[in-house]
């Protein structure tokens, strides 16, 4: 038996904004984008992982007014979980990421455990690291 991932979600409260974020500051590739009873299915993956889409989601596709607006609430507070990317070059990778405005939360920064990473905010609120190993 295998098992593997093969999306995942990222809550969003504008496509147009995200998509431009994940696509030419992380420099993922986009795989789909389908408009569908006034909300959207936008889909990239990373070069190197083509069978892995992350799914940029509105919070209220697909859900009731409720559970959409509270959603969103905990999108725009930067309560929800985030992404944790890998790269090869942290250094350029942050400062193309930095160079497009995003919210920079931690510089690069190595930690005793081996791993130097940074943080930042995408244009919805939702953390991302970046990490080099």
């Amino acid at each position: 038996m295998s098992v593997s991932l093969s999306h995942c979600y990222v809550a969003v409260d504008d496509p147009d904004l995200a998509l431009a974020f994940y696509r030419d500051a992380l420099g993922l590739e986009l795989r789909s984008d389908i408009s569908s009873q006034g909300f959207r299915w936008v889909t990239l993956s990373p070069p190197s992982q083509p069978e892995l889409e992350i799914v940029l989601v509105e919070p209220h596709s697909g859900r009731d007014e409720a559970t959409g607006d509270a959603l969103h609430a905990l999108l725009k507070q930067g309560s929800l979980n985030g992404l944790i990317f890998r790269t090869d070059d942290l250094e350029e990778t942050f400062e193309k990421v930095r160079a497009t405005g995003a919210d920079v939360l931690q510089e690069p920064k190595s930690h005793s455990w081996g791993v130097t990473d940074c943080a930042f905010r995408d244009p919805s609120g939702t953390m991302i690291r970046l990490t080099q190993r």
